[in-house]
């Protein structure tokens, strides 16, 4: 189906302008799991996955949260929608404190706040019909059978799928249109914010094209705004508004995705950088390779002062003793003693 056809005059309108000003925003976010048990029964120590993380995001905008597998991005977004409850910190929605409601002052917030989670098909219920999945919410909301099949049937044109599939279940779907369903299934109550936990990286490289594609589009369309969490920086590039790149459960940098692009201040983002391929083989032939050292601290035992520091090539004798703060530095903010070249 063409793009042009999946534009359903009455699926979803538009979304009115939005006021300026931060729609989320997040203050010292902490996250601390329990130490496990080893075999003789004794707990080992706690693991903290997120640590003190912060920021805001505008309404209409998409802030990208990249990094390593284990810093921390995945466990951030779900305590963004309660699916986890933080240790710590707040999380603030529309002018509202969501971090400690209640599940009965929590849900008409939920309308609002959405998820689309990693892998499609772990995600859908595989005894339930595609009509199901995607009006569980609207039924769960308050809404009538009958309203609610009619919606899912226009999500499915929406997101570009057959509508006269409704009735079929998750595994007769590819794996790109399972995540159509995921999708669908999260614009069912309108909302005004999509956490999207790594939403292509279980896909094909040319499906996650039309993924992201349909993500802008209907960003653009319902006027949604993203935390898009992924750890390939140039899908990233792709979406995002603003860029947070988080070592070890903390955020190191953040800020506009060009500046950080062209000229990151970070010694991790800039390996970071280094490592995903140019299109042109000439060019990638003649870059730098940053090659980090080591593997990535264990959360249950960050080493002190800068976390990064056992791998960094800059470190100095100050980074072994401080723990750097987020703090401005050419035109974004930076956690490390010594940004730049």
């Amino acid at each position: 189906m063409s793009p042009d056809a999946t534009r359903s005059a009455g699926a979803t309108a538009p979304r009115p302008d939005v006021p300026s000003g931060p729609l989320l925003s997040v203050r010292d976010l902490t996250m601390t799991f329990p130490g496990k048990r080893s075999v003789t029964g004794r707990r080992g120590a706690p693991v903290r996955a997120v640590d003190g993380v912060s920021f805001d995001l505008e309404a209409g905008r998409t802030l990208g949260l990249v990094g390593e597998s284990g810093c921390g991005k995945s466990t951030t977004g779900r305590m963004l929608v309660r699916l986890l409850e933080p240790t710590s910190g707040t999380v603030t929605f529309d002018g509202q404190d969501i971090s400690r409601l209640s599940q009965s002052a929590l849900r008409p917030v939920r309308r609002n706040i959405q998820m689309v989670f990693q892998d499609p098909h772990s995600s859908l219920n595989p005894r339930q019909t595609v009509a199901r999945i995607i009006s569980d919410p609207l039924l769960v909301q308050g809404r009538g059978a009958a309203d609610a099949r009619r919606r899912a049937a226009e999500l499915m044109e929406l997101v570009g799928l057959i509508p006269e599939h409704i009735d079929r279940y998750p595994h007769e779907f590819s794996g790109g249109q399972a995540q159509r369903i995921g999708i669908a299934r999260s614009l069912a109550t309108s909302p005004r914010l999509l956490i999207a936990d790594e939403p292509v990286s279980a896909l094909d490289v040319s499906v996650q094209a039309q993924i992201v594609n349909l993500m802008e589009r209907l960003r653009a369309e319902l006027g949604l705004a993203y935390v898009f969490i992924a750890h390939d920086l140039s899908v990233v590039k792709r979406v995002s508004d603003r860029v947070a790149v988080m070592y070890l459960g903390r955020i190191v940098e953040i800020g506009d995705k060009k500046s950080l692009y062209e000229d990151p201040q970070h010694p991790y983002t800039r390996a970071l950088l280094s490592a995903v391929p140019l299109p042109d083989p000439a060019a990638e032939r003649r870059r730098e390779r940053i090659v980090l050292l080591g593997d990535p601290p264990s959360p249950a035992a960050p080493p002190p002062g800068c976390t990064f520091h056992p791998r960094c090539p800059k470190a100095q004798e100050l980074c072994r003793v401080e723990r750097p703060l987020l703090r401005p530095a050419a035109s974004r903010e930076v956690a490390c003693h010594f940004p730049g070249d």
